[in-house]
């Protein structure tokens, strides 16, 4: 995987502080290494065993937390046909960060819903974005 655009993705954990009355769940500084500007925040709800994929921004980083449920995100280097599975949520918490350029997919893996935040480098741009149907690559959604 040398070669691979997939070595430029970035997993950070991050660090959950309990107290009273409920955790401290960090996401991002601007003095992170990863941080790289800020276009904006959104969330995704998915559903358990629900499928969001493919997409592949041209232009955004994303910053990926998982900090309610459980997603596994798949992501797929065209050029060489390899697949990277990371999961992510509150048992495994940690920021993924996406340079442009990867195409990516996920699916909810806990029980009822998961919440998904992207905080972008640029504000959401439909015409930065490819959407590829989900058939049109194949991996086996059912195996995680």
């Amino acid at each position: 995987m040398d070669q691979s655009i997939l070595k430029n993705i970035h997993i950070t954990p991050l660090k959950k502080i309990s107290v009273e009355g409920g955790d401290v769940m960090h996401g991002i500084k601007k003095t992170d290494e990863e941080f790289n500007g800020f276009g904006e925040l959104y969330f995704s709800w998915i559903s358990e065993n629900s499928v969001k994929a493919w997409k592949r921004h041209n232009l955004m980083t994303m910053n990926l937390i998982v900090p309610y449920g459980s997603v596994s995100f798949v992501f797929y280097d065209e050029a060489n046909k390899i697949f990277m599975n990371l999961k992510s949520g509150l048992d495994n918490y940690n920021r993924i960060t996406v340079p442009p350029g990867i195409i990516f997919g996920f699916k909810g893996t806990s029980k009822n819903q998961s919440l998904v935040a992207n905080i972008a480098s640029i504000p959401h741009d439909p015409n930065e974005v490819d959407k590829i149907d989900c058939s049109a690559i194949k991996y086996e959604w059912e195996k995680i």
